[in-house]
C-alpha cells in the first residue's frame, strides 16, 4: 500500500536553506519539495495533510553519542532501548548511534551481537552502532574490518577507566592505524585516566568525598593533555580522530590548532557542558551526584569557548552522552565516596530544545542549530543524505517544531526513565509537536503514536568527511 503525507505551510529549515516549501513524503521517502503555494505544490494530493503554518519542518535530530542499558560501576543506565527511544522522540531526535561494548577478553562479535539483541524489535526510532574496544589484539583489529563493512564503522577508545575500558598509547596506536586502512573513525574518550586515578585517591585520602570532588580531580589539563596526545598519535598513523564529550577552552584549543594544520581531527560537546557547571556539581548535599559525567562538567567560563568553537566548526557535532542513572538507588551508590558515583546524565529528550533556545539566545544561527544536531552527525557517521536533511530520497524522518511554544523542563513531564532531570525548572522557548520516522506518526500533535519494533537497524557508509 502505498501511503502520501503531505506537509503544508512550514518553514523548512536545513543546514543549507530556510525555505517556505511543502513538503510530500511518498512510501517512507521525502518524494519533492515546492514553494509553498506554487502550481507544483498545489496539484499534490495525499492520504494525510499536516498544516505546519508558523512551524519549523527539520529534519529529525540524529544523536550519535548515547548509551541505553551501558553496565557502569555495578548498575546499568536506566534507559532501555525502549524508553531511550521513545523519549529521543518526544525530543525531537529520530536515529541514535548506540555503543556496543566488547568485554575485555571476548570478540567484538559477541559485544556487537549482545547489543543487536538489546535493541532489536524494542526501538520506536532508527539506530545505529558504534563498537567500544576496551581489549585490541591482532585478533579485534582483524574484525575491525569485517565491522566496516557491515555498517558499523566507528571505534571507541579510552584513555580514561583503566581497569575497565582503558587502552595504553600502543594499543589507540595499532586500531588508528587499522582504522587509516579500512576506513573506520576512531572515536577518542580523552582524559589522562592513569593520572586522574593518582588524584581520586588522594582527594578521597584527604576525606574529600563530595560530588564536587569528580570535578576537581579529572582536571582540564588531563583532558587537554589527553586530546593533545590522541591527534598526535591519530597523525603518526594516518588515521582520522573523533574526541568526544569536548568540555574544556583548552582541548578545545587542542582540536582548533590540529584542524588549522588541515589535519581530519573532529570533536564533539554536549549540552551539559554548554548549558551546566561546576555550580552543579557543587550543590548542596549529595545533589551534586546527579551531575556527575565525565568528561566532568567545567566551570562557567569554559562555555563562552564550547560556543564559539561552535560557531567557528572547531566543534562540529553535539551529541548528548545520554547515560542516565537514578538519583535513588543509583547516583547514591556513591554517598561518601564520589568516585563511586556512575557516570552519566540524561539527556536524549533535550538536546533539540535546548539548541533551539541557543538560537533564541543568539549563540548559534537556525542552520547551524540543523548541522550541528541533524546534518554533521549524520555525515560524520556515513548516514547522509538517507538521515540529517530534507531532501528528495532521504528518509522520512521529519518533525513539526513549534519555536514560539514555552516549555517547563521537568522530571515530572519528561518520558526518559530516570528520576530527575538536569534541566529542572529551565525554561526554554520551542517545542516539538510531530515527529515523523521514516514517514510514520511518532509523535502527532503531542501524543505518542509509534511503537517499539519500528525502529531499524541502519548501517553506516564510512565519515563522509573525509571521501
Amino acid at each position: 500500500m502505498s501511503t502520501r503525507t503531505l506537509i503544508r505551510g512550514g518553514l523548512v529549515v536545513t543546514a543549507a536553506d530556510e525555505i517556505h516549501a511543502d513538503v510530500l513524503i511518498e512510501d517512507g521517502r521525502i518524494a519533492a519539495l515546492a514553494a509553498h503555494g506554487s502550481d507544483a505544490a498545489a496539484g499534490w494530493t495525499a492520504d494525510r495533510t499536516i498544516d505546519a503554518t508558523d512551524r519549523y519542518v527539520i529534519p529529525g535530530g540524529v544523536d550519535a553519542h548515547t548509551h541505553m542499558e551501558l553496565p557502569f560501576g555495578g548498575t546499568f543506565a536506566s534507559d532501555t532501548f525502549e524508553t531511550g527511544t521513545r523519549a529521543a522522540a518526544w525530543g525531537g531526535t529520530t536515529t541514535i548511534v548506540d555503543f556496543a561494548v566488547q568485554s575485555v577478553g571476548h570478540s567484538l562479535r559477541e559485544g556487537l551481537d549482545t547489543w543487536y539483541a538489546k535493541a532489536d524489535g524494542n526501538c520506536a526510532i532508527d539506530y545505529g552502532f558504534h563498537m567500544i574496544m576496551s581489549d585490541v589484539n591482532e585478533s579485534t583489529l582483524k574484525e575491525m574490518d569485517r565491522l566496516v563493512q557491515e555498517g558499523v564503522s566507528s571505534f571507541k577508545l579510552f584513555m580514561a577507566y583503566p581497569g575497565v575500558f582503558y587502552s595504553d598509547d600502543g594499543q589507540i596506536l595499532r586500531a588508528m592505524q587499522r582504522a587509516a586502512d579500512d576506513g573506520g573513525l576512531i572515536m577518542m574518550h580523552a582524559e589522562n585516566g592513569i593520572a586522574i586515578d593518582v588524584l581520586v585517591e588522594q582527594a578521597l585520602a584527604r576525606g574529600e568525598t563530595d560530588p564536587r570532588y569528580h570535578g576537581e580531580v579529572r582536571k582540564v589539563l588531563l583532558e587537554a593533555e589527553a586530546t593533545h596526545r590522541a591527534i598526535q598519535l591519530a597523525r603518526v598513523a594516518g588515521a582520522p580522530l573523533y574526541v568526544v564529550h569536548v568540555s574544556a577552552e583548552e582541548a578545545v584549543a587542542e582540536l582548533a590548532a590540529a584542524r588549522d594544520k588541515g589535519l581530519p581531527v573532529f570533536g564533539e560537546t554536549c549540552p551539559q557542558y554548554l548549558f551546566l557547571s561546576t555550580d552543579n556539581l557543587a550543590e548542596p548535599g549529595f545533589e551534586g551526584a546527579k551531575y556527575v559525567c565525565s568528561t566532568p562538567l567545567r566551570p562557567k567560563e569554559h562555555q563562552a569557548a564550547l560556543w564559539r568553537g561552535l560557531r567557528t566548526n572547531d566543534l562540529q557535532v553535539v551529541s548528548t552522552d545520554h547515560c542516565p542513572f537514578c538519583f535513588t538507588g543509583q547516583k547514591d551508590l556513591g554517598r561518601g565516596d564520589f568516585s563511586k558515583i556512575p557516570n552519566g546524565l540524561p539527556g536524549v529528550e533535550n538536546r533539540m530544545d535546548l539548541l533551539h533556545q541557543a538560537v533564541v539566545d543568539g549563540h548559534i544561527s537556525r542552520r547551524r542549530w540543523i548541522e550541528i544536531a541533524c546534518a554533521s552527525p549524520a555525515r560524520m557517521f556515513g548516514l547522509y543524505p538517507q538521515k540529517g536533511t530534507i531532501a528528495p530520497g532521504a528518509d522520512a524522518d521529519v518533525v513539526i517544531y513549534d519555536p514560539h511554544a514555552v516549555q517547563t523542563i521537568s522530571a515530572e513531564t519528561h518520558h526518559m526513565n530516570v528520576d530527575y532531570s538536569a534541566y529542572e525548572g529551565r525554561t526554554v522557548t520551542g517545542q516539538v509537536e510531530t515527529v515523523l520516522s521514516r514517514g510514520e506518526l511518532v509523535i502527532d500533535q503531542r501524543k505518542f503514536t509509534g511503537r517499539a519494533g519500528h525502529g531499524a537497524f541502519t548501517p553506516r557508509s564510512t565519515c563522509q568527511y573525509l571521501s
